[in-house]
Protein backbone atom coordinates (compact mmCIF):
# COMPACT_ATOMS: atom_id res chain seq x y z
CA UNK A 1 0.00 0.00 0.00
CA UNK A 2 1.31 3.68 -1.20
CA UNK A 3 2.75 5.01 2.86
CA UNK A 4 0.54 7.66 3.90
CA UNK A 5 -2.05 7.99 1.12
CA UNK A 6 -4.94 7.11 2.55
CA UNK A 7 -4.47 8.66 6.60
CA UNK A 8 -4.66 12.27 5.67
CA UNK A 9 -7.94 11.12 4.07
CA UNK A 10 -9.27 9.70 7.17
CA UNK A 11 -8.10 12.02 9.59
CA UNK A 12 -9.86 14.75 7.41
CA UNK A 13 -13.03 12.70 8.25
CA UNK A 14 -13.15 12.08 4.32
CA UNK A 15 -12.72 8.23 4.32
CA UNK A 16 -13.24 5.85 7.41
CA UNK A 17 -10.86 4.31 9.87
CA UNK A 18 -10.35 0.90 9.58
CA UNK A 19 -11.56 -0.21 12.40
CA UNK A 20 -15.31 1.14 11.50
CA UNK A 21 -15.06 -0.40 8.62
CA UNK A 22 -14.54 -3.94 10.67
CA UNK A 23 -17.43 -3.05 12.31
CA UNK A 24 -19.43 -3.37 9.27
CA UNK A 25 -18.73 -6.73 8.45
CA UNK A 26 -21.23 -9.50 9.52
CA UNK A 27 -19.85 -12.48 11.02
CA UNK A 28 -21.98 -15.22 12.64
CA UNK A 29 -19.27 -16.95 15.36
CA UNK A 30 -20.29 -19.26 18.29
CA UNK A 31 -18.21 -17.70 21.49
CA UNK A 32 -17.68 -21.43 22.53
CA UNK A 33 -15.95 -22.45 19.48
CA UNK A 34 -12.81 -23.71 19.45
CA UNK A 35 -9.67 -21.18 18.93
CA UNK A 36 -9.39 -22.65 15.28
CA UNK A 37 -12.90 -22.29 13.90
CA UNK A 38 -13.11 -18.64 15.04
CA UNK A 39 -9.67 -18.71 13.19
CA UNK A 40 -11.23 -19.61 9.94
CA UNK A 41 -13.95 -17.78 10.54
CA UNK A 42 -12.17 -14.36 10.89
CA UNK A 43 -9.65 -15.37 7.81
CA UNK A 44 -12.94 -15.68 5.98
CA UNK A 45 -14.64 -12.32 7.29
CA UNK A 46 -10.84 -10.63 6.44
CA UNK A 47 -11.71 -11.47 2.45
CA UNK A 48 -14.56 -9.59 2.24
CA UNK A 49 -12.56 -6.05 4.28
CA UNK A 50 -12.13 -4.38 0.44
CA UNK A 51 -15.99 -4.57 -0.30
CA UNK A 52 -17.79 -3.20 3.35
CA UNK A 53 -18.28 0.04 2.21
CA UNK A 54 -21.56 -0.68 0.62
CA UNK A 55 -22.52 -2.80 3.71
CA UNK A 56 -24.36 -1.38 6.64
CA UNK A 57 -23.34 -1.82 10.11
CA UNK A 58 -24.66 -5.33 11.44
CA UNK A 59 -27.17 -5.52 13.55
CA UNK A 60 -25.48 -8.31 15.86
CA UNK A 61 -21.96 -9.50 15.79
CA UNK A 62 -19.18 -8.17 13.38
CA UNK A 63 -15.78 -8.56 12.38
CA UNK A 64 -14.45 -6.35 14.80
CA UNK A 65 -16.53 -8.36 17.69
CA UNK A 66 -14.88 -11.54 16.54
CA UNK A 67 -11.42 -9.81 17.02
CA UNK A 68 -11.88 -9.29 20.48
CA UNK A 69 -13.46 -12.78 21.01
CA UNK A 70 -10.16 -14.42 19.94
CA UNK A 71 -7.95 -11.66 21.82
CA UNK A 72 -9.73 -12.58 25.09
CA UNK A 73 -9.00 -16.35 24.32
CA UNK A 74 -5.28 -15.65 23.49
CA UNK A 75 -5.42 -13.40 26.74
CA UNK A 76 -5.81 -17.00 28.19
CA UNK A 77 -2.50 -17.97 26.72
CA UNK A 78 -0.49 -14.91 25.94
CA UNK A 79 0.69 -14.10 22.53
CA UNK A 80 -0.08 -11.01 21.97
CA UNK A 81 4.45 -10.87 21.20
CA UNK A 82 6.42 -13.20 19.93
CA UNK A 83 8.05 -14.30 23.50
CA UNK A 84 4.72 -16.11 23.41
CA UNK A 85 4.67 -16.93 27.04
CA UNK A 86 1.68 -18.80 27.10
CA UNK A 87 0.61 -17.67 30.64
CA UNK A 88 -2.88 -17.29 31.66
CA UNK A 89 -3.43 -13.22 32.70
CA UNK A 90 -7.16 -13.80 32.74
CA UNK A 91 -5.90 -15.84 35.95
CA UNK A 92 -3.76 -13.46 37.43
CA UNK A 93 -0.37 -14.78 36.10
CA UNK A 94 2.32 -12.86 34.35
CA UNK A 95 4.68 -13.56 32.05
CA UNK A 96 7.92 -11.49 30.32
CA UNK A 97 5.53 -7.33 30.40
CA UNK A 98 3.99 -8.33 33.77
CA UNK A 99 0.95 -6.90 32.66
CA UNK A 100 -1.90 -8.95 34.13
CA UNK A 101 -5.39 -8.87 32.49
CA UNK A 102 -6.29 -4.92 33.20
CA UNK A 103 -4.27 -2.63 31.13
CA UNK A 104 -3.17 0.97 32.35
CA UNK A 105 -2.23 3.74 31.00
CA UNK A 106 0.32 6.73 32.47
CA UNK A 107 -0.87 9.32 30.36
CA UNK A 108 -3.17 10.65 27.57
CA UNK A 109 -2.72 14.02 25.92
CA UNK A 110 -2.50 15.78 22.29
CA UNK A 111 0.84 15.59 21.05
CA UNK A 112 2.67 18.09 19.56
CA UNK A 113 6.17 16.26 19.09
CA UNK A 114 5.67 13.46 16.57
CA UNK A 115 6.16 13.24 13.05
CA UNK A 116 4.85 16.84 11.26
CA UNK A 117 1.77 14.34 9.44
CA UNK A 118 0.76 13.39 12.91
CA UNK A 119 0.36 16.42 14.76
CA UNK A 120 -1.78 17.06 17.08
CA UNK A 121 -1.84 13.24 18.08
CA UNK A 122 -4.01 11.70 21.07
CA UNK A 123 -1.34 10.06 22.61
CA UNK A 124 -2.38 7.52 25.14
CA UNK A 125 0.88 6.27 26.98
CA UNK A 126 0.52 2.79 28.11
CA UNK A 127 2.19 0.84 30.53
CA UNK A 128 5.06 -1.74 30.84
CA UNK A 129 6.54 -3.39 27.45
CA UNK A 130 7.53 -6.40 26.18
CA UNK A 131 10.95 -5.33 25.48
CA UNK A 132 14.02 -4.15 28.29
CA UNK A 133 15.69 -1.50 26.42
CA UNK A 134 18.48 -0.41 28.26
CA UNK A 135 18.52 2.95 27.07
CA UNK A 136 14.77 3.48 27.43
CA UNK A 137 13.91 7.37 27.65
CA UNK A 138 10.28 6.15 29.00
CA UNK A 139 11.74 3.27 31.30
CA UNK A 140 9.82 4.81 34.20
CA UNK A 141 6.34 3.64 32.28
CA UNK A 142 7.59 0.81 30.25
CA UNK A 143 9.37 -0.88 33.68
CA UNK A 144 6.51 -0.35 35.69
CA UNK A 145 3.47 -2.17 34.33
CA UNK A 146 1.25 -0.77 37.44
CA UNK A 147 1.80 2.63 37.00
CA UNK A 148 -1.23 4.87 35.89
CA UNK A 149 -5.06 4.26 35.69
CA UNK A 150 -6.61 1.62 35.04
CA UNK A 151 -8.18 1.92 31.60
CA UNK A 152 -12.15 1.33 31.34
CA UNK A 153 -13.38 0.93 27.47
CA UNK A 154 -16.44 3.49 27.75
CA UNK A 155 -14.68 5.79 29.51
CA UNK A 156 -11.70 5.78 27.24
CA UNK A 157 -13.86 5.65 24.15
CA UNK A 158 -15.62 9.48 25.67
CA UNK A 159 -12.15 10.87 25.89
CA UNK A 160 -10.86 10.33 22.68
CA UNK A 161 -14.54 11.13 21.38
CA UNK A 162 -13.16 14.63 23.22
CA UNK A 163 -9.87 15.30 22.21
CA UNK A 164 -10.77 14.66 18.41
CA UNK A 165 -13.48 17.52 18.79
CA UNK A 166 -10.50 19.54 20.33
CA UNK A 167 -8.14 18.79 17.32
CA UNK A 168 -6.65 15.69 16.90
CA UNK A 169 -5.72 14.20 13.63
CA UNK A 170 -5.21 10.45 15.05
CA UNK A 171 -5.70 8.18 17.95
CA UNK A 172 -2.29 6.86 18.61
CA UNK A 173 -1.50 4.44 21.40
CA UNK A 174 2.42 3.99 22.43
CA UNK A 175 3.70 0.18 23.68
CA UNK A 176 0.28 -1.15 22.26
CA UNK A 177 1.37 -5.15 21.94
CA UNK A 178 0.32 -6.72 24.98
CA UNK A 179 -2.84 -4.28 25.96
CA UNK A 180 -4.22 -5.95 22.46
CA UNK A 181 -7.34 -7.29 24.21
CA UNK A 182 -7.84 -3.98 25.69
CA UNK A 183 -7.27 -1.77 22.29
CA UNK A 184 -9.67 -3.42 20.52
CA UNK A 185 -12.11 -3.02 23.46
CA UNK A 186 -11.72 0.63 23.18
CA UNK A 187 -12.02 0.83 19.42
CA UNK A 188 -15.71 -1.72 19.74
CA UNK A 189 -16.67 1.28 22.26
CA UNK A 190 -15.92 4.24 19.57
CA UNK A 191 -18.32 5.82 17.34
CA UNK A 192 -15.85 8.47 16.52
CA UNK A 193 -13.90 8.32 13.08
CA UNK A 194 -10.31 8.74 13.49
CA UNK A 195 -7.14 6.88 12.11
CA UNK A 196 -5.46 4.73 14.03
CA UNK A 197 -2.07 4.38 15.10
CA UNK A 198 0.06 1.23 15.97
CA UNK A 199 2.81 3.04 17.63
CA UNK A 200 5.50 -0.18 18.36
CA UNK A 201 8.36 -1.84 18.46
CA UNK A 202 6.87 -4.65 15.64
CA UNK A 203 7.53 -7.24 18.06
CA UNK A 204 3.99 -8.80 17.82
CA UNK A 205 3.32 -12.39 17.69
CA UNK A 206 1.51 -13.55 13.59
CA UNK A 207 -1.80 -13.98 15.55
CA UNK A 208 -1.43 -10.49 16.71
CA UNK A 209 -0.37 -9.66 12.95
CA UNK A 210 -3.61 -10.81 12.20
CA UNK A 211 -5.92 -9.40 14.68
CA UNK A 212 -4.55 -6.00 13.89
CA UNK A 213 -4.87 -6.45 10.26
CA UNK A 214 -8.24 -4.47 9.53
CA UNK A 215 -7.74 -2.11 12.30
CA UNK A 216 -4.76 0.05 12.09
CA UNK A 217 -4.64 2.72 10.03
CA UNK A 218 -0.68 3.84 10.15
CA UNK A 219 1.84 1.80 11.88
CA UNK A 220 4.54 4.04 13.70
CA UNK A 221 7.25 1.29 13.45
CA UNK A 222 10.57 1.41 15.31
CA UNK A 223 12.96 -0.65 13.65
CA UNK A 224 15.76 -0.55 16.12
CA UNK A 225 18.22 -3.39 15.19
CA UNK A 226 20.09 -4.48 11.96
CA UNK A 227 21.17 -7.81 13.81
CA UNK A 228 19.98 -10.39 16.32
CA UNK A 229 22.95 -10.00 18.77
CA UNK A 230 22.34 -6.43 19.19
CA UNK A 231 18.63 -7.05 20.01
CA UNK A 232 19.53 -9.03 22.53
CA UNK A 233 21.79 -6.91 23.76
CA UNK A 234 20.25 -4.20 24.44
CA UNK A 235 16.44 -5.17 23.90
CA UNK A 236 16.62 -9.12 25.32
CA UNK A 237 14.46 -9.58 22.93
CA UNK A 238 15.12 -13.42 20.63
CA UNK A 239 14.85 -13.69 17.21
CA UNK A 240 14.61 -10.29 16.24
CA UNK A 241 15.29 -9.85 12.85
CA UNK A 242 13.07 -12.55 11.49
CA UNK A 243 9.88 -11.28 13.80
CA UNK A 244 10.03 -7.18 12.81
CA UNK A 245 10.80 -7.93 9.39
CA UNK A 246 7.64 -10.27 9.01
CA UNK A 247 5.52 -7.89 10.59
CA UNK A 248 7.32 -4.89 8.40
CA UNK A 249 6.20 -7.15 5.44
CA UNK A 250 2.70 -8.17 6.40
CA UNK A 251 1.91 -4.38 7.24
CA UNK A 252 3.32 -2.97 4.16
CA UNK A 253 0.99 -5.24 2.79
CA UNK A 254 -1.83 -4.24 4.49
CA UNK A 255 -1.66 -0.80 5.50
CA UNK A 256 0.17 2.93 5.93
CA UNK A 257 3.60 2.37 7.51
CA UNK A 258 5.94 5.48 9.30
CA UNK A 259 9.21 3.74 9.93
CA UNK A 260 11.69 5.06 12.80
CA UNK A 261 15.02 4.10 13.29
CA UNK A 262 17.00 5.27 15.98
CA UNK A 263 20.82 5.53 15.44
CA UNK A 264 22.71 4.34 18.35
CA UNK A 265 26.35 5.44 18.93
CA UNK A 266 28.97 3.16 17.34
CA UNK A 267 25.75 0.92 15.48
CA UNK A 268 25.46 2.35 11.95
CA UNK A 269 27.24 -0.31 10.19
CA UNK A 270 25.26 -2.84 12.06
CA UNK A 271 22.15 -1.69 12.85
CA UNK A 272 21.62 1.38 10.82
CA UNK A 273 22.72 0.41 7.27
CA UNK A 274 21.46 -3.24 6.98
CA UNK A 275 17.69 -1.76 8.08
CA UNK A 276 18.16 0.83 5.35
CA UNK A 277 19.41 -1.74 3.25
CA UNK A 278 16.53 -4.20 4.25
CA UNK A 279 13.63 -1.47 3.63
CA UNK A 280 14.88 -0.33 0.20
CA UNK A 281 14.77 -3.68 -0.56
CA UNK A 282 11.74 -4.58 0.69
CA UNK A 283 9.36 -1.99 1.75
CA UNK A 284 10.50 0.73 -0.10
CA UNK A 285 7.55 3.00 -0.19
CA UNK A 286 7.61 3.35 3.10
CA UNK A 287 8.02 7.18 5.17
CA UNK A 288 11.56 6.64 6.79
CA UNK A 289 12.32 8.92 9.49
CA UNK A 290 15.74 8.55 10.50
CA UNK A 291 16.20 9.56 14.47
CA UNK A 292 19.03 11.46 16.29
CA UNK A 293 17.19 11.65 19.56
CA UNK A 294 19.17 9.32 21.45
CA UNK A 295 20.65 10.05 24.63
CA UNK A 296 22.50 7.97 27.12
CA UNK A 297 19.49 7.57 29.79
CA UNK A 298 18.48 4.21 32.37
CA UNK A 299 20.95 2.16 32.21
CA UNK A 300 23.03 2.94 29.31
CA UNK A 301 26.21 4.00 31.42
CA UNK A 302 26.67 -0.11 32.03
CA UNK A 303 27.16 -0.15 28.42
CA UNK A 304 30.55 1.98 27.48
CA UNK A 305 30.06 1.73 23.73
CA UNK A 306 26.79 3.90 24.02
CA UNK A 307 27.27 5.38 26.79
CA UNK A 308 27.96 8.75 24.74
CA UNK A 309 25.69 10.99 22.12
CA UNK A 310 26.16 10.64 18.76
CA UNK A 311 29.48 12.45 16.91
CA UNK A 312 27.94 14.72 13.85
CA UNK A 313 30.44 12.42 11.91
CA UNK A 314 27.82 9.27 12.36
CA UNK A 315 24.62 12.05 11.46
CA UNK A 316 26.35 12.54 8.40
CA UNK A 317 27.04 9.35 7.80
CA UNK A 318 23.37 8.28 8.52
CA UNK A 319 21.94 10.79 6.39
CA UNK A 320 24.17 9.63 3.50
CA UNK A 321 23.51 5.87 3.66
CA UNK A 322 19.94 7.03 3.57
CA UNK A 323 19.70 9.93 1.19
CA UNK A 324 21.61 7.29 -1.41
CA UNK A 325 19.01 4.59 -0.68
CA UNK A 326 16.63 6.84 -2.58
CA UNK A 327 13.89 6.00 0.12
CA UNK A 328 11.22 8.40 0.92
CA UNK A 329 12.27 10.82 3.96
CA UNK A 330 10.25 12.39 6.99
Amino acid sequence: MNTLMRYPRVSAGIEQARFLIAKKIPVDYDLDAPLSDLWSIHDDAMREFNRVEKIKKPEEKSLLDLKNVIADRILGNCHFCDRRCGVNRKKGKIGYCRIGAVSRYSSEFLHYGEEPKLVPSHTIFLSGCVFSCVYCQNWEISTNPDLGMPILPDDVARIIASRRGLGARNLNFVTPTPHLHTILRILAAMKVNTPVIWNSNMYHSEEAAKLLSGVVDVYLADFKYGNDACAKRYSNADHYWDTVTRNFTGAYDDSEILLRQLVLPGHIECCTQPIIEWVREHIPRVRFNLMFQYRPMYLAYKYPEINRSLTESERTYARKLLAESGICCE
